[in-house]
This record gives C-alpha cells, sequence and structure tokens, in this order.
C-alpha cells in the first residue's frame, strides 16, 4: 500500500480539527445528556465510515474491508473500556459535568501512545515476520482469559498505579473545579481528577496491549492499523456517556469479545495454512458481536430499569458518592489523601 505524506498529514489534520471543534463544543463543564452523546456518537461513526470510503475509493474494496475490520473490532473493544471507566468515575465519584474533561484528554493521550505503539509494532512486524505468530498466541490466550474474567471487574482504587501515585504526588482531599492541579501553601498539589487522568490513561494503555494486535491480525499496513483505531477511540467519550448507564445489559458482550479475540489470533496462527479472506473475517467478526449484543439484550429485557454495575455507574451516582465510598465488601482506599511519601 502506497501511501503519500499527504495522506498523514491529511489525516492527522482531520484528526486535530475534530478534537478542537469536540473541544470548543464541551468548553464550559456540563452532563452529557444521552441526547447529545447520541449526536456525537453519530458524528463520530459518520466519520469514521466515511474515511473508510475514501480508503475504498483510493486503494481499493480490499484494503477498505481491512480498514473496517480493524475499525470494529477497535469500536466493540472500546465497550469494554467504557464499562471500566463507568467503574473509575464512580469510585472515585467525579462528578458527572467533570467526566467530559477527563475523558477528552484521556482520549488524546491514547491518539499519542497508541501511535507510538502502532510505530513500533509496525516495524516489528517488517523486520522479523514471525512476530506474527506470537501476536496470534498471545490473541487466543487472552480470549480465553477473557472468557473465564468475564464476571469479575477490577477495582481501581487499589490498583498499583493508585498506590504509586498516592505514595508520590502529593494530593488535594476534594476536587477543584476542572483543574488538574492547584497551588496551595506555596506547593504545586495534584487534584483528584488528576489521579482519576492517570489511571484513565493507563487503563486504554492496557487496552491498547490486546486491541492493536488484534487489528494486526487482519491488516499489516500501518496506515490502516492507526486510522482504523484513531477513528474508532475519537468516539469513545460519546459511547461512554451513551453507553454507561445501559452498561450492565451487555451481559454477554466480554464473552463475545472474547471470541473474537480467539478468532482474530487463530487467523494469525494459519497464515501459512489458510489466509482467511477479509471479507469472511469481517463477517465472522461482527456476526460474533451481534450474536452477544442480542443475546445480551434478551437476557436481560425482564430486568426493567436497569441496575448499575457492580462497583457502580458513574452516571448514576457520581454526584452523591463520597470520594471515599465502595461497594461494602471491598471499600477503595480514599484516592485524594494528602500525600508526600510512604504507604497511605
Amino acid at each position: 500500500m502506497d501511501v503519500p505524506l499527504w495522506a498523514w498529514v491529511a489525516v492527522l489534520a482531520v484528526i486535530v480539527v475534530m478534537l478542537v471543534v469536540d473541544l470548543f463544543a464541551h468548553r464550559s463543564a456540563h452532563v452529557v445528556s444521552v441526547r447529545e452523546a447520541a449526536v456525537w456518537s453519530g458524528v463520530w461513526v459518520a466519520l469514521g465510515v466515511g474515511f473508510g470510503m475514501v480508503v475504498w475509493g483510493l486503494w481499493g474494496g480490499e484494503l477498505a474491508a481491512q480498514y473496517f475490520a480493524g475499525y470494529v473490532i477497535e469500536k466493540s473493544l472500546a465497550v469494554d473500556n467504557v464499562f471500566v471507566f463507568a467503574i473509575i468515575f464512580s469510585t472515585f465519584a467525579v462528578p458527572r459535568e467533570l467526566q467530559h474533561r477527563v475523558l477528552f484528554y484521556g482520549v488524546l493521550g491514547a491518539l499519542v501512545f497508541r501511535g507510538v505503539f502502532i510505530a513500533g509494532g509496525s516495524v516489528l512486524v517488517a523486520s522479523f515476520g514471525w512476530i506474527l505468530y506470537l501476536f496470534g498466541a498471545f490473541l487466543v490466550l487472552t480470549g480465553i482469559r477473557m472468557a473465564r474474567s468475564r464476571h469479575t471487574h477490577p477495582d481501581p482504587s487499589s490498583s498499583r498505579v493508585m498506590r504509586a501515585f498516592r505514595r508520590i504526588v502529593p494530593t488535594t482531599e476534594d476536587y477543584v473545579g476542572s483543574r488538574f492541579v492547584v497551588r496551595r501553601a506555596g506547593r504545586w498539589m495534584a487534584t483528584p481528577l488528576l489521579a482519576v487522568l492517570v489511571l484513565i490513561e493507563v487503563t486504554d494503555i492496557v487496552f491498547a496491549v490486546d486491541s492493536i494486535p488484534a487489528i494486526f491480525a487482519v491488516t499489516q499496513e500501518p496506515f490502516l492499523v492507526f486510522t482504523s483505531n484513531a477513528f474508532a477511540i475519537l468516539g469513545l467519550r460519546a459511547l461512554y456517556f451513551l453507553l454507561a448507564d445501559l452498561i450492565d445489559r451487555f451481559v454477554h458482550l466480554k464473552l463475545g469479545l472474547a471470541v473474537v479475540l480467539v478468532w482474530v489470533g487463530l487467523k494469525m496462527l494459519l497464515l501459512e495454512v489458510w489466509k482467511v479472506p477479509t471479507l469472511l473475517s469481517l463477517a465472522v467478526i461482527v456476526t460474533i458481536l451481534t450474536i452477544s449484543v442480542i443475546a445480551s439484550l434478551r437476557a436481560t429485557a425482564d430486568h426493567g430499569e436497569t441496575a448499575p454495575p457492580e462497583s457502580g455507574t458513574a452516571q448514576g451516582n457520581a454526584d452523591v458518592v463520597p470520594i471515599a465510598a465502595g461497594p461494602a465488601s471491598h471499600p477503595p482506599h480514599d484516592p485524594t489523601r494528602t500525600t508526600t511519601g510512604g504507604t497511605p
């Protein structure tokens, strides 16, 4: 695939422009409604699909199918991110009107880190073709592990990242508007919002370890790997506000995602035996995800009003849960304690 420099510049320019538009549209802190999230989700999906049509027009149907396969994989794995983000926001009682700001900078950082990961992965694939088999084996094992742990949820307050953050960074006891840092008593201190942003960023990096090899399973073109990843995660914020209150209804989606990872992993491992056609691979992925979503909605159809996830959704109680509140079985540590050293 011969990608001229102007194509890379054009894509990066579109991403920057859309980020600026999104930031301007949400320049004042406010609660993002479901309707607003639905409109923005439509904008981001239209942008992603529209770019796929551009790929089709410039480079043909096969490469466009590879882009769409990577886009669908990343978009579906983003739903798992949404669930974890909801738990993080609820655990740390992030006010609803501040959540978009955190996610905006989280996605901005994710674009940078994923660009670095994709560049590194492309160099490895180009230099050591056999590494694709390692990616394949890793995805199969990851899918199996995801299927086995699909009913467990993380406790972000006790993660290694938070323990290290509390130990190293002095933090205020409460949120200070939408500020990440504030100067008090002659020194700079982080607010709990910065702690949440760090955790969101690290969480996305962990998810990228799964999603980027998965996209390499359907295309080894760096341009398509990056663009399918970028256009999918650009809509992550809107997707969160659209699905956060409903995420508990997708009870079988994680199993579906696990099957998708196993499928693309096996596809990688079978490269020398049978090169699965891109359209067939895309059809299998869409079918698996569709079945898991339909099965989830049918399984929860009689539940009436949806209940928050095990650790609570950010949308449902972020304005009323105390900072140190959490599940009764394992209450989280207070992420906002002022710390200058040692374990809190």
